[in-house]
């Protein structure tokens, strides 16, 4: 009897913090007393970064990394993707009064714009690990990350059209070469400018970094009727474009 107790004991304390784990995680309420699950909250935690509600994260929430995975790997975020695109598309067809004389420009970003990391942050749990900077240019220097196919589209439909291709990124001035390469290899060429950041710029945010690059542009006479990039860092600050269109990203925040 008593080590039927003793044994009875012990099972409950092994499933006590199973319970626990399954309540903080698999069974959650919300403050209004509203159950949701894990594929809830992860994909609630991932609409409240392309809506910048959350800012400023280092990694992707633990339990939320193998549903992050399978979203970049997915359908949905193709779709997404297009989205984006094609209501860019409409955008440059139906309000975009082009002068055509070499001062019509479009700003994209690089990294998870028009090259894809999915690659490098599959090896490191789509967000779930810190990143490692010299690792992340290492691998940059393979010069193997593909292209996005509908950024390309984009890319290729606005050159068409006479408009000045601008990237701004915050790769490093060291890497331009291993860029350039990588980027005509995957189909992009004819960009109007390259820009890079150099040691200066890395004592500043990368959100002020590029709307200094802005204000530049706009000295020099260009008029910037877009930007396409994957972090809101594309897009703050001033001088601002006329829009913006911003491409989903879950895996990493840049200020």
């Amino acid at each position: 009897m008593g080590k039927a107790l003793s044994f009875s004991l012990v099972f409950i304390c092994f499933l006590i913090p199973l319970a626990s784990a399954n309540w903080n995680i698999l069974t959650q309420k919300t403050h209004s007393g509203l159950m949701i699950s894990l594929k809830n909250y992860c994909e609630g935690w991932r609409i409240n970064v392309e809506l910048h509600n959350i800012r400023d994260f280092e990694v992707v929430p633990e339990e939320c990394t193998d549903y992050i995975g399978k979203y970049m790997r997915s359908t949905q975020y193709k779709v997404d993707s297009q989205r984006a695109i094609e209501e860019t598309l409409i955008y440059l067809s139906t309000s975009c009064n082009l002068k055509k004389d070499g001062e019509d420009a479009w700003i994209f970003d690089i990294d998870d714009t028009l090259l894809s990391t999915i690659p490098y942050y599959k090896d490191n749990l789509y967000g779930g690990k810190k990143l490692n900077v010299t690792d992340f240019e290492d691998w940059i220097r393979k010069g193997k990350a593909p292209a996005l196919d509908y950024s390309l589209k984009l890319f290729n439909d606005l050159k068409s059209k006479g408009i000045q291709i601008i990237l701004i990124s915050s790769r490093r001035e060291y890497l331009r070469s291993v860029t350039t390469d990588n980027l005509v290899n995957v189909g992009y060429h004819g960009w109007a400018g390259l820009i890079l950041r150099d040691p200066a710029d890395e004592l500043i945010s990368v959100a002020k970094y590029k709307s200094d690059v802005r204000k530049q542009l706009i000295k020099n006479g260009y008029r910037i009727w877009g930007i396409v990039g994957d972090q809101y860092s594309s897009f703050e600050g001033h001088p601002s474009s006329t829009r913006g269109f911003k491409l989903p990203n879950p895996m990493y925040y840049i200020a």
